[in-house]
């Protein structure tokens, strides 16, 4: 035998049919492991969220200590053409006033950005200061206010890019937000204009009280629907309600709200060019105190099939009147809510209405067992 045949062994590769199993089998790998390293990911997320209202709660907390009350949900910026002329003082309007989150800003570590805004003029607006004086500022970008399952913001805010907000002060189970008003005032942590709620007001107790909760960031396409779209009504309110009335405030206006999201759902407009009927505003921005851009209710469980919507009183486009913001969130099952002693809590979807009110409320009696949760 020759010399090389003693040392040689015989060698071959792979069969294509070994080679097909082989790539079968990572590829049940993959499918296997994939959701699980989503599922990890998205576990991440939903912490962080969870840290990120704890920092609100935080804040919201040291401020209430050092001022006595809580922040207003907003609080009244001045006029260019008149700054005698408070924004929101007595008129009730939003526009140009300052959010909770913007004087909560010193106690979250963002004392540096605080002191380069003045509130004593407005945030936004035709005769505001703000969209001239104050760019820098109010467009600056605050991660701890960003959902960290949020896809990525578009658009732009006065010529940067748009400083979003996933996180918005409570109005309760209320579709008011004007605390000017005398004969029926939202029910919730926050208002904008009138007098700061203080912990003394709270009679429900901080613990049943939700302060901030979660809502997704509008995609700004007022073309396309989404659950961050916002309906105008034009003039429509709930059978029996009208501007202040206390059929605005739940529980009281159950059963005519009930009716009038049904209304809402109907003037839901799919076509293109309704984008005066279609907002996509969410959480545009964390300055202005007003509803749709800071301030939301506790109106529908997280993630509601209902969108949500506004009576336009004064015309195609405003805000500044009663309606629904609804929580919202990108986590399965329901979405994230701080309550006023600064825990957090997962509100699931299928939470009842009655005691998903009573969260938003704080001082109408109505104590929130755990397992309603």
């Amino acid at each position: 035998m020759p010399f090389h045949d003693l040392n040689q062994r015989s060698r071959r590769g792979f069969t294509l049919i070994e080679l097909l199993v082989v790539i079968a089998i990572i590829a049940v790998l993959i499918a296997l492991l994939l959701p699980a390293v989503q599922a990890a990911r998205e576990a991440a997320r939903r912490s962080q969220c969870v840290n990120n209202l704890k920092q609100l709660g935080l804040a919201l907390a040291n401020y209430e200590s050092t001022h006595g009350s809580y922040p207003m949900g907003g609080s009244p910026g001045r006029r260019r053409d008149n700054p005698a002329d408070l924004i929101g003082g007595i008129s009730g309007s939003p526009w140009g006033s300052w959010s909770a989150h913007s004087m909560m800003l010193p106690y979250l570590e963002q004392s540096a950005l605080y002191n380069t805004l003045n509130f004593m003029v407005a945030t936004q607006g035709p005769l505001e200061f703000g969209p001239i004086a104050l760019t820098t500022g109010i467009t600056t970008r605050i991660q701890s206010f960003i959902c960290p399952s949020t896809p990525e913001i578009v658009g732009t805010f006065y010529g940067r890019p748009r400083p979003g907000l996933s996180y918005f002060s409570s109005m309760g189970a209320s579709m008011l937000f004007d605390g000017n008003l005398t004969a029926s005032r939202p029910n919730g942590l926050f208002n904008h204009g009138g007098q700061p709620v203080t912990v003394a007001g709270v009679t429900d107790g901080t613990s049943n009280t939700i302060a901030f909760a979660e809502w997704r960031i509008g995609d700004f396409n007022p073309n396309r629907l989404s659950i961050q779209d916002v309906i105008n009504i034009q003039g429509t309110f709930p059978p029996g309600a009208s501007w202040g009335s206390p059929l605005l405030n739940m529980p009281a206006g159950g059963q005519p709200f009930q009716q009038w999201i049904q209304i809402c759902a109907a003037q839901y407009q799919p076509s293109l060019g309704n984008g005066n009927l279609n907002r996509s505003w969410i959480g545009e921005q964390w300055a202005t105190g007003m509803p749709g851009r800071t301030m939301g209710t506790i109106l529908l469980p997280p993630n509601s099939p209902f969108p949500n919507c506004n009576i336009n009183t004064w015309g195609q486009g405003d805000w500044d009147t009663p309606g629904m913001w609804n929580m919202s969130s990108y986590h399965a099952g329901g979405g994230n809510a701080c309550f006023a002693d600064g825990s957090v809590r997962f509100i699931k979807t299928s939470m009842a209405l009655l005691p998903f009110w009573a969260l938003g409320t704080r001082d109408q009696g109505d104590v929130v067992d755990a397992s309603a949760l």
